[in-house]
């Protein structure tokens, strides 16, 4: 791979590490603990949605990122030619 390349490889992993790991973060941390209080009102599953995101949502949405981390990683080693044939 040439640098200007392999550059531009790393920059892409690096975005899509950034977006999935804030979207995490967002999940876990702020749904779960911060906004917990602002988000009881509302009923999901049969319990407030605040203490859902705490106990299965973030869960959940870790594991969609990582089929959404796989998904997107594939397409760009295709895209770049480092792809497991």
């Amino acid at each position: 791979m040439l640098d200007k390349t392999a550059s531009n490889y790393w920059k892409a992993n690096l975005r899509i590490i950034w977006i999935c790991m804030s979207i995490w973060a967002l999940v876990s941390f702020g749904f779960g603990i911060l906004l917990r209080p602002l988000l009881s009102g509302i009923r999901f599953g049969g319990t407030d949605l605040g203490f859902w995101f705490a106990q299965q949502g973030s869960i959940l949405v870790f594991i969609a990122l990582i089929f959404f981390y796989t998904w997107y990683m594939n397409r760009l080693d295709r895209e770049y030619g480092v792809d497991e044939q």
